[in-house]
Parts: C-alpha cells; sequence; structure tokens
C-alpha cells in the first residue's frame, strides 16, 4: 500500500475555491479504482495550510490517477490558487499501531 501526502498552501482569498473545487471531486477520487481511502486536513494555526492524504493500493494504481483525466482537470484548475509550491510525499507503511 502506498500513502500519499500533499502539502498545498493557499491563498486566503482562494481557500473557499478549494474547498468548493474540492467536494466536487472527493468521491471521484475516492472512487478511483485502487484508491482506497481520501481526506482532507488543515493546518490548525495556518488554515490557508491544507494537506491531502490517501492510500493506493499500490504504485501502479496512484501513476494511472496522476495521468488520469480527472487528475490532470482537477490539478490544473488547483494550482492556479496555490500561495507556494505544493509538496508531495509516497511513502509506505511501516509500522501501524492500534
Amino acid at each position: 500500500m502506498i500513502v500519499r501526502l500533499v502539502k498545498m498552501e493557499f491563498k486566503p482569498e482562494k481557500i473557499t475555491h478549494f474547498l468548493d473545487l474540492f467536494d466536487q471531486v472527493k468521491e471521484e477520487i475516492r472512487n478511483f479504482e485502487g484508491c482506497e481511502f481520501l481526506e482532507l486536513l488543515q493546518g490548525e494555526k495556518d488554515t490557508g495550510t491544507f494537506f491531502t492524504h490517501s492510500y493506493w493500493k499500490d504504485t501502479q494504481a496512484l501513476e494511472t490517477y496522476r495521468n488520469s483525466t480527472l487528475f490532470k482537470t482537477t490539478w490544473a484548475k488547483t494550482k492556479v490558487l496555490f500561495n507556494a509550491k505544493p509538496e508531495a510525499w509516497s511513502v509506505e507503511k511501516f509500522v501501524t499501531l492500534h
């Protein structure tokens, strides 16, 4: 399983626009083949900072999504709202504690 974390910082006046966009596509992303989990996190103090946290079946599933029309059109609409360059990490679960 691949865990994907993407940090995005938005211009204050663009936050509502981003949240509307995310709301429009979240179910499509969650239902994309290979996506096993998706959530959106917001900075506690820096409310313009958001993270997507998602689980993917494997690297190929994530790459298929990243090459999809869904990703490309969503990313094109999202990146114009940024206040800073986004950061992304793909990691594998190492230890899970319950």
